[in-house]
């Protein structure tokens, strides 16, 4: 394992109700703990802009006004740890999670019986429609 993919715990504090909402979330995904709340802070970062201070000295967003979206914040950290990177490599690298939480939404989506793959109409579709 590279010094990049090295692991490390990280620990926070959470009310009682809140850890036991997030156990039954992960079992419903079919994750584990920690890839849950991996998931969830990293689509919360996507959400809000941390590190930006008040009067936006991190950059221009698409008003203007010197704040940038979480994609955008994702744009510059990845430029900032990989360097040039051609489209193909910066969308892989932006969006690799995003694959995976989409897979894991249409996982448990099937097992509830929700969504089913079609291959005559090849794609994915409600059940019942």
């Amino acid at each position: 394992m590279s010094e990049d993919e090295e692991r490390t715990s990280v620990k926070t504090y959470v009310p009682r109700w809140q850890k036991e909402e997030w156990v039954s979330d992960a079992q419903e995904l079919d994750m584990t703990q920690s890839e849950f709340v991996r998931a969830m802070v990293q689509a919360g970062r996507r959400n809000i802009n941390i590190g930006v201070e008040e009067g936006g000295s991190g950059g221009v967003g698409p008003r203007g006004d010197g704040v940038e979206t979480g994609l955008e914040s994702d744009v510059r950290s990845c430029l900032e740890s990989e360097g040039t990177l051609d489209w193909d490599e910066l969308l892989a690298a932006v969006t690799d999670d995003v694959e995976d939480q989409v897979e894991a939404a249409i996982q448990s989506l099937e097992d509830e019986g929700v969504v089913r793959y079609r291959p005559r109409e090849g794609g994915y579709t409600l059940v019942g429609e």
